[in-house]
Formats: C-alpha cells, structure tokens, sequence
C-alpha cells in the first residue's frame, strides 16, 4: 500500500504542479500553462472509463491479477510518459510536450481508479481499510515531496530532461513492487444483471436511452476541452491564439451542465418513472446476450448511482453538487501556477521553494489535517465544515498580499517575533515572508480537506460507496480545472495580486453552499425528531375514538 501510494502521488506531482515550473523554465506563457493544466480534467472524468477498469480482463496481463494488471499496465505508460517528456522540449515542441504530458495524466488518473479499488479488495481484519488509507497517504506525501521538492533540487543541477528520466526510473522499482503485491478473485458475474433484470426496474430500451443522453453529454464535453486544448497548443508563429476568457465564459457553463446538470435530470427522470411505473418491466427480464450484460454493467456504473443520490435527497442533491463543485476552487484554480509565482514573479530559487512549498509545506498540511480531524470530534461536522470554507478565502487573500510585496505578512511576522527567530535561524524576511504564506494556504487547505472528506463519506450510499464517492470527489476538479484556463490570462492580463482577490471573492460561494446545506439538513433532523412524536399522538388518538385502552 505504501508502494502505491507513492506511485500514485508521483505523476500527480509531476504533472499538475512540478510540470509548469519546467514550462516556466521554459518562458511557455501563463495562459498557455493555464490551458495545459487542463490535463487534470483526466481526474475529474475517470469515472467515465472506470467500469473498465473494474471488469475489463487485459489480455496478455490479466493473470497478473485482477487489479494489478491494471495497476502495472498504467505504471509501464507512465515510465513511457515520462520518458517521452524527458526528450520533448517544451520551447519548441510544445504540442508533442502536451500529448505526451495527456498520456501520463490519463495513466495516472486510471491507476488511481485501480489502486483505490485494490485497497478496498484487499482490506481485512489484519490489514483494515482505515490502516491502509493512511499508509496510502503516508505514501501519497512521500512522492509530493520527491515529485515537488527533490524534482525541484534536482533541476537547480541538471536539465530538466534528466530529471524526469530519474522519475521514471522510480515508478520503473514501483512496477517491480506491484509484480509482488497481493490480489483478489473475480466477482461472480451476474450480480448487476439479475438486480436490473427483476420485475419494477426500467426495461432495456429505457435504460439505454438514458445511458445514451449521459454518455453523449460527457463525450462532448470531453471533447470540447480537448478540441480546444489542440488549437491553444497549435497557434501559427505570430497568430492570435483563441481567448481562454472567452471560452470559459461562453462554452464553460454548457460544459458544468453537459457532465453533471443533464446526468442529475436523467437520474431523476429514471427515478420518477419507475416510482410511478412508467417503462418498468412486468416480469424477470433476460439478460444472456453480451450487448444486454454491456448495457447493464454501463448503466449500473454511470446512471445507477446517480439516480440513488438524487432519488434519497431530491432537491438537496443540487445543494450537495453546489457545494462539492465549489468547496475546493479557491485552491483548484490558483494551484498550477504556483511554481510559476513563486520562481518567476516572486524569483525565489528552485532549492527555496522546494524547501518551501514540498517539504515545510506538505508537514503544515499534515498539521492542517490533524487540526481539522480534532475538530470534527469536538464540535461536529458542519461547523468543521464551515471553518474550512472560510479560512480558504483568506489564503488567497494572504497570496494576494504577497504578490504586492508582503507589507501585512510583515508586519504581522514582525509583531509575532517570527522575523526574530528567522534570524535566529538564519533566514533572511523574505524567506520568512513565503513560509508564512504557505504556513496559513496549507494548514487551511488541510482543514477543509478533513472536513471535505468527511462529508462526501457521510453521504454517500453503501450501495455504491465506490461509485458514488469516486463520481462526486471528480466534480471537485471541474470548476477549479476549468478555471485555470481563464486564471492564466487572467495572470498575464492583471497580474497576481488582483487575481487572487477574485478568487478569494469566488471562495464566498462555497460559504453560502454549506450554510444552505447545513439548513437542509437540520431541517431534515426536526421533520425526523418530529415525525415519532406525531405518530404516537395519532396513534393515542385512534385508540381513544376505538375504545380500546392504550397500552
């Protein structure tokens, strides 16, 4: 577990945030990085290819394992992935540079899908699934630090090409350590069909007419993104490349609409007409063909859970979807472009801001998620929740004024004797400066993250844990991936200070989702304590009209 969580960690690393201090190494502009940090769209939709992973048997690799051939098979694509990067130059390559850098995200993205259901699969009394989620993300921050902070110190010394190919030597030892990991048996096959197949459910063609209306609105999504990618990363020497604003702004809200809007009003259509026996099916249906066995396994994987969440919280549902496509976009939106803040416009050293942000940074996140789990024991979720929506905003206000040159930081570092012990300790105020920053940004963001976590799994269904959990903590990457790409020009337009301002703003949204949900809920709770009191008065008051004395 530790293995794969490192090997999970590593390309996230790599590629969402080391991968644009390279492109900034290489004078790529910020909108430019903006676009290419759309590769972590791959996180957000591989939800969309995980009933794949989940009963695809590889040929040539399957008896390595039902989820290790998996796992192996992405680890191989990432050493290429890697290894291509590390023979791209970016400055004159740049489309190259973007596919090859697909390639790796789209790996990446899919091992986690394998790794996260391998450690569900292979949990027991020995090694419990809380155990292995933690040495997951002991694993997880490992490879933050060596993919952000040893990549770092590294390129201060070698090329950037170099580095990369030392990266892939690491996942190249993880591939070796997957080969010697444990796995589990298949399912037995039929489960997912004889449950859709029973008497009440909704008849094949219905299914896939819903399954069809959700798989095209992803499929153009996706291919929206991607169309626009190539022609951002392709522009003539000399042309005016297309306006990210502008396509954030005019096609980005069909695109929210298109991957989660349409497939909410399916699900809730599906679920209004089997309530009501509309396109049901009167008997045990037959389920032998290939083509019906594919069309289960599809629609049980991408409309099934869907139409359970909307079908048990209604109209609370678009609270919840609010709130989760908001909650992080404080962080998601800005966090590409920190390497290129902090070592061009900041002009901090590679080996300070590998200190900085990989190693100082990831402990005050930890810090941050040890705070926040104190928290939700002692004053309970929504409150943790809260907090963690609102001490967000403040980390980019905190950016902002480090962006104008750090006069509060200062003072405040000053006040609170931090810029003595930096003496002390021989740093200098400047470095005292950005370790505050990420000090506040982190300790936050591991707050809200606690926070986060806890109430995805607070809502979602037993029936569709995985499914359902992997559906909604996606969504958290679409707003924020998408709003990079205007964020770049946005940067290069007004510069940083202003721009983190606005997002701060942005931040407020999410404040106003939890408070609404918070309402949903303890309202929810009332109707509950009430509806008890209200039968056994109804009940006493029956038994009166009968005659018959109450017992």
């Amino acid at each position: 577990m530790l293995a794969f969580g490192f090997s999970s960690g590593l390309p996230f690393a790599l590629l969402i945030g080391t991968l644009n201090a390279w492109l900034g190494d290489a004078k790529i502009n910020l909108a430019t990085i903006g676009v290419l940090s759309w590769i972590g769209l791959t996180y957000s939709f591989k939800f969309l290819w995980s009933p794949l992973v989940d009963r695809v048997e590889l040929p040539g690799i399957w008896r390595f394992g039902r989820r290790k051939s998996w796992i192996m098979l992405c680890q191989a694509v990432l050493i290429l992935s890697f290894a291509l990067l590390a023979m791209t130059n970016p400055a004159t390559s740049i489309g190259w540079f973007a596919i090859f850098a697909v390639m790796g995200s789209l790996a990446s993205a899919t091992q986690d899908i394998a790794v996260d259901a391998w450690r569900i699969d292979v949990a027991d009394e020995d090694a419990p699934v809380e155990l292995l989620s933690a040495i997951y993300q002991f694993g997880y921050r490992i490879a933050s630090i060596v993919g952000g902070a040893f990549a770092l110190f590294l390129a201060a010394r070698m090329s950037w090409g170099v580095v990369y190919a030392i990266m892939a030597a690491f996942v190249l030892v993880m591939l070796f350590v997957a080969a010697q990991a444990p796995d589990t048996e298949r399912p037995p096959r039929g489960l997912l069909n004889e449950a859709l197949e029973q008497p009440g459910e909704l008849n094949p063609r219905v299914r896939l007419a819903a399954l069809a209306i959700v798989t095209v609105s992803w499929v153009w999504a996706i291919a929206t993104i991607a169309s626009f990618m190539a022609s951002m990363l392709t522009v003539a020497p000399g042309a005016k490349p297309p306006s990210v604003a502008d396509f954030t702004r005019l096609v980005g809200p069909w695109i929210i609409a298109a991957t989660v809007l349409v497939p909410l009003i399916v699900a809730a259509t599906t679920n209004w007409m089997r309530a009501h026996g509309k396109g049901v099916q009167a008997e045990h249906g037959d389920a032998s063909g290939s083509g019906r066995t594919a069309l289960n396994h599809m629609y049980g994987a991408l409309v099934s859970p869907l139409a359970e969440l909307s079908g048990r919280l209604g109209w609370g549902v678009l609270i919840i979807i609010g709130f989760i496509l908001t909650y992080a976009l404080c962080y998601n939106i800005w966090s590409s472009f920190a390497f290129p803040f902090y070592l061009d416009y900041l002009k901090y050293t590679k080996d300070e801001v590998a200190f900085a942000s990989k190693i100082f940074g990831i402990i005050m996140t930890m810090i941050g998620i040890s705070f926040g789990g104190y928290l939700f024991g002692k004053i309970g979720k929504f409150p943790t929740v809260l907090i963690g929506a609102a001490v967000t905003p403040f980390g980019n206000l905190v950016y902002a004024d480090l962006a104008d040159g750090g006069p509060t930081i200062d003072v405040v570092a000053r006040v609170t004797g931090l810029t003595a012990l930096g003496a002390l300790l021989g740093t200098d105020e400047r470095m005292v400066r950005l370790l505050m920053a990420i000090s506040y940004e982190n300790i936050a963001t591991g707050i809200a993250l606690t926070a986060f976590v806890a109430y995805l799994s607070g809502i979602v269904s037993k029936k569709f844990t995985a499914v359902q959990y992997a559906l909604l903590s996606s969504l958290t990457f679409l707003v924020g991936s998408l709003g990079r790409g205007v964020a770049g020009e946005a940067f290069d337009s007004y510069g940083y200070a202003i721009v983190f301002r606005w997002t701060a703003a942005a931040g407020l949204i999410a404040v106003a989702f939890v408070l609404m949900e918070w309402a949903r809920v303890t309202a929810k709770e009332r109707r509950e304590r009430a509806r008890p009191a209200d039968t056994g008065a109804r009940a006493t008051e029956a038994l009166a009209e009968s005659g018959e004395p109450a017992r």
